[in-house]
């Protein structure tokens, strides 16, 4: 039987932590930044946990 890949999407946008939870970064960051503040920019800034409720769908699309 193959191997079961890896999504590559997920495999750009989520990394693992020692203690096996999943880190992402902040959606409305990419462009049209003129209009956010830049309180709002620098919020979006930091890396964050996936929440618990997408934690096993996440998993799933990293083959973990």
């Amino acid at each position: 039987m193959p191997k079961v890949k890896t999504k590559s999407g997920a495999k750009k946008r989520f990394t693992l932590t020692g203690s096996g939870k999943v880190k992402r970064k902040h959606a409305f960051k990419s462009h049209i930044l003129t209009k956010k503040t830049t309180k709002q920019k620098r919020a979006l800034t930091h890396v964050t946990l996936v929440s618990s409720a997408d934690m096993n769908r996440v998993k799933d699309m990293l083959n973990i």
